[in-house]
């Protein structure tokens, strides 16, 4: 690869990580922010639900912007907007400015996201590089979790929003060193008609985003069966950093390959089957685990076809494109997440939503797997 080359994927993976950190910043010190802003942990939660709402406003527009300005400018005011929003939570402890600060935030982070996985394409990216790319969204938000918990000591209730600020402060300074990229004529085509985009919605949703929703709802699942909850932790975090290997190897896999597209998918969701199955399942924790374990992996394969097909089908608008196809994952871990959690009121104290996510996958597969004529 060439150098500029290299500096384009490392500015995407700095703006990837860097504008998904805000993701979970506030979760990892939801006792300390709920101490200091004198309301409940629910509430503390709002916070996060304040910026996936803006996050997934921010999709398609983002896309947008970055076919007609260019992914790379569209990275800057993405972590400028990160950066205005941790600011401005660091100003008070107060409930109120921190849920319009994360409105700001949820901006950066949705348009910050998009920009980076076109970047990746618009800059000669391989299909690896795309799966490394989703890997970085991934990690940003782990990085969060293991972080902002050490730093609570020294800089209390500020800890979120001053690590926040960093990593955007971080990224621009990674993305500066790279080189712009291309501009597209904007596209008035309606994404929503698109068929073929809808079906890598379906398939996005129904992977990532199941297995976020289930990621969710593993801890008090496994809690209700007696398990500690750091144990319980361990197991639910499968269901998510798995995927930080399989995503760059799922690309890996499809390089020079299209047609290893189609198996990929059936196996990816094969696997989500089996592991949201085992989990509805009163079994021994090695099996539970290694249910979270297959799950994870399974989630992550199919990111870098979803996206690489998604920017594939539409070279007139391929940053709008992937803000549609992220949206159907985003939407269905923002309906989703309540409703499995509702299933912990019914017999089996959450067994049922699990088994009921697994008969989900089943239900999409016909429209979520590609024709092999694709």
């Amino acid at each position: 690869m060439r150098r500029t080359d290299t500096r384009a994927a490392v500015a995407a993976l700095a703006l990837g990580a860097g504008v998904t950190w805000n993701i979970a910043n506030v979760g990892a010190a939801a006792d300390t922010l709920s101490a200091a802003y004198g309301i409940s942990l629910a509430a503390v939660g709002l916070l996060t639900t304040a910026l996936f709402l803006t996050h997934l406003a921010a999709q398609i527009p983002g896309g947008r912007a970055a076919d007609r300005w260019g992914a790379r400018r569209v990275g800057f005011v993405a972590l400028a907007c990160c950066a205005v929003g941790n600011g401005l939570a660091l100003l008070a402890p107060d409930p109120w400015l921190a849920g319009v600060a994360r409105l700001v935030t949820g901006i950066g982070s949705g348009a910050g996201f998009v920009a980076g996985a076109e970047y990746v394409r618009a800059r000669g990216g391989t299909a690896f590089l795309q799966g490394l790319y989703g890997a970085s969204t991934m990690g940003g938000g782990g990085l969060a979790i293991a972080v902002v918990p050490l730093l609570v000591g020294e800089l209390g209730w500020r800890a979120p929003y001053w690590t926040g600020l960093a990593a955007a402060l971080v990224a621009a300074l990674v993305l500066l060193a790279a080189r712009p990229d291309e501009r597209h004529a904007p596209s008035r085509a309606r994404l929503v008609a698109d068929r073929r985009l809808g079906r890598l919605g379906v398939l996005h949703a129904s992977t990532f985003g199941l297995s976020v929703v289930a990621a969710n709802w593993v801890v008090p699942l496994l809690e209700r069966e007696g398990y500690a909850r750091g144990v319980a932790g361990l197991v639910g975090a499968l269901l998510l950093m798995a995927g930080i290997l399989s995503r760059p190897v799922g690309g890996a896999l499809l390089r020079g390959h299209p047609e290893r597209g189609r198996p990929e998918v059936l196996a990816s969701l094969a696997g989500l089957v089996v592991a949201l199955a085992l989990l509805a399942l009163p079994l021994p924790l090695v099996l539970l685990g290694l249910g979270a374990l297959v799950g994870g992996l399974a989630a992550g394969a199919p990111f870098a076809y979803v996206f690489t097909e998604a920017q594939r089908i539409r070279p007139d608008a391929p940053g709008a494109a992937i803000g549609f196809v992220n949206s159907w994952a985003i939407v269905a871990v923002v309906l989703g997440t309540p409703l499995l959690g509702l299933t912990f009121s019914l017999p089996g104290d959450g067994r049922l939503g699990f088994a009921l996510a697994a008969a989900a996958v089943l239900a999409v597969a016909p429209v979520a797997v590609p024709r092999r004529t694709e």
